[in-house]
């Protein structure tokens, strides 16, 4: 299936049973994250093509297929501390996949990147809200002055 035939309700329908009749199927951070994952097949594929970006295409797919194990691997988690602590890995490993495809925008299309990056954005916020009721109380992101100096060349 081409990437441009991969729309999420169709991918939900090709997904077996032994993952949707499971109660992480619920989550749904867990399910975009195995999409994502899902939809970077073809990406990684495009980036493994030219040799200045082999190694970013694995990294990026090591990163993209962390996202939703960890959350996996927290939602069976016991305790709320180590839920929290998975949660928090795929949330670091959602903003590493960000981080990677802002770097392999050279070479895939402005499309999908931004595409790539909207679900990430969604799924990042997802996460943040699971670490924030595992925990008890809310975590939000901090608001940073980002600033370049304009003569930063010199």
């Amino acid at each position: 299936m081409r990437d441009s035939d991969l729309d999420y309700e169709a991918w939900v329908e090709s997904i077996s049973p032994s993952i949707t009749n499971d109660a992480l199927w619920r989550v749904e951070a867990y399910r975009l994250a195995l999409f994502l994952a899902d939809l970077s097949w073809q990406d990684v594929t495009k980036l493994a093509k030219d040799k200045r970006t082999v190694a970013l295409s694995d990294q990026m797919y090591r990163a993209l297929g962390s996202i939703s194990a960890n959350i996996a691997e927290g939602f069976s988690r016991g305790s709320h501390r180590d839920r929290v602590r998975f949660y928090e890995y795929a949330l670091g490993s959602g903003r590493e996949s960000r981080d990677w495809y802002h770097k392999a925008r050279h070479i895939l299309s402005d499309d999908v990147v931004e595409q790539r990056f909207s679900l990430l954005a969604q799924i990042i916020r997802l996460l943040l809200r699971m670490v924030s009721d595992q925990r008890g109380y809310a975590v939000r992101e901090e608001s940073a002055p980002y600033g370049v100096d304009a003569d930063w060349s010199q």
